[in-house]
């Protein structure tokens, strides 16, 4: 299958280990020359916006000309080919030469590769603010990143929205010392504070359904090994899936988020031809949030009738790492739920 070739063409872009196609680097660009021939060799129309997005437009068979004025014109599928330093093969790839399968197989709509998803999504986020013309539907095919799909024997699951998160930090206070001659009673140490802090914001997550919170970076001052901490920061990133558990869960850990991304819904008819076309193959239909950021998120927000398909992750979910992995089979079936999806968007 093409899918699989061309994944493994992608993989070697920018040398390992893993996949090193960072926004913005030569890496990237190498990617998006690399999917710019496919899409010509797929009789596509080429085009590149002033963001630096790559699209593939569906030509008329009979003229020759891009399809325009149609149904089939408002209809793109894809994501984007960036990575995450030694990322994995499937993210943002796979949806990118499923969509260029797909569109092939079908001959309308059109294929979308967007810059920079890995750093916040700057690609759609700039064509979005920019109002430039958005497609009526987006389709996107992505692997779980996570291990529900596995846990529940599902090869596919559909996406119902994207989780809101919200980004902060908190900072601890102390007194430094001497590690030697300090005694332990009567110590400020700012680091033993932060250390009930993230026990603290790890039990507020666990009283709210599907949120979760996560302390990624932690830094100590003066950072001395035999002194006594002064001063401790500690990043927060929190996450659920709507508005009202968001809110709740910024509330309960008490602090003033400096970012935060609103919750995007995914409802209407591109969410139910992916549930009808896997219904159709006499599959279980799997609902389940994302708990990552991605472009059709972005587009959601901004009204387009977004939807997300998954594929299932197998060595325990591991994304983001040389470790993702999905089936061969689970791939391919995937490709076929997105050619159909799309069969059905576009009459």
């Amino acid at each position: 299958m093409r899918v699989l070739e061309r994944l493994d063409e992608l993989y070697a872009i920018g040398g390992g280990p893993g996949a090193n196609r960072p926004h913005p680097s030569a890496a990237e660009d190498d990617a998006h020359r690399l999917a710019s021939s496919w899409l010509e060799e797929a009789g596509l129309e080429v085009e590149v916006d002033r963001h630096g997005n790559l699209f593939g437009h569906a030509q008329s068979a009979e003229s020759g000309e891009k399809v325009s004025d149609t149904v089939s014109d408002t209809v793109w599928v894809g994501s984007h080919l960036d990575t995450v330093p030694q990322g994995g093969r499937f993210d943002g790839a796979l949806g990118v030469v499923a969509a260029i399968e797909a569109i092939e197989r079908v001959g309308a709509g059109s294929v979308a590769v967007f810059r920079g998803e890995e750093v916040g999504c700057i690609g759609s986020r700039a064509r979005v603010a920019a109002g430039d013309p958005l497609p009526t539907t987006f389709l996107e095919l992505h692997v779980e990143q996570g291990p529900v799909l596995a846990d529940a024997d599902a090869p596919l699951g559909v996406v119902t929205g994207i989780v809101g998160y919200a980004r902060g930090e908190f900072v601890l206070e102390g007194r430094a010392g001497h590690a030697g001659t300090t005694p332990m009673t009567g110590r400020e140490d700012a680091l033993v504070a932060a250390a009930a802090e993230v026990l603290r914001v790890r039990d507020a997550a666990l009283a709210i359904d599907d949120a979760v919170a996560t302390i990624g970076r932690v830094e100590v001052e003066p950072g001395g090994s035999n002194v006594i901490p002064s001063r401790v920061r500690l990043s927060l990133d929190v996450r659920a899936p709507d508005a009202e558990r968001l809110d709740a869960l910024v509330a309960a850990i008490g602090f003033e988020p400096d970012y935060r991304v609103e919750p995007a819904q995914f409802e209407g008819s591109a969410r139910a031809a992916l549930r009808d076309v896997i219904a159709a193959r006499g599959l279980s239909v799997v609902e389940l949030p994302s708990g990552a950021g991605h472009d059709a998120g972005i587009l959601a927000t901004a009204g387009v009738q977004a939807a997300m398909l998954f594929v299932r992750s197998l060595n325990g979910g591991v994304s983001h790492s040389p470790d993702e992995l999905s089936s061969n089979e689970d791939v391919a079936l995937a490709v076929d739920v997105l050619t159909d999806a799309l069969a059905a968007t576009t009459r």
